[in-house]
């Protein structure tokens, strides 16, 4: 086995399964498409709710520690 083939034939399979996958996606319909901006969009909210109950609740422990 030649070093060549240690590396190209690696090459060829990832790009053979990769062509394979590329050529089974579709484009997502509309309603499909809502959904995923709709379930998105709920996570930024919910993620952003706990960030600021977070900060909500270290203020007050920062301010004791430092003394400020």
């Amino acid at each position: 086995m030649e070093v060549g083939d240690f590396v190209v034939k690696p090459l060829k399979d990832f790009a053979k399964s990769s062509a394979r996958l590329v050529k089974r996606c579709t484009k997502p319909d509309r309603k499909e498409y809502l959904k995923i901006c709709g379930k998105t969009a709920v996570g930024f909210i919910v993620m952003g709710f706990i960030g600021f109950f977070v900060k909500l609740l270290f203020i007050p422990i920062n301010q004791i520690i430092v003394g400020g």
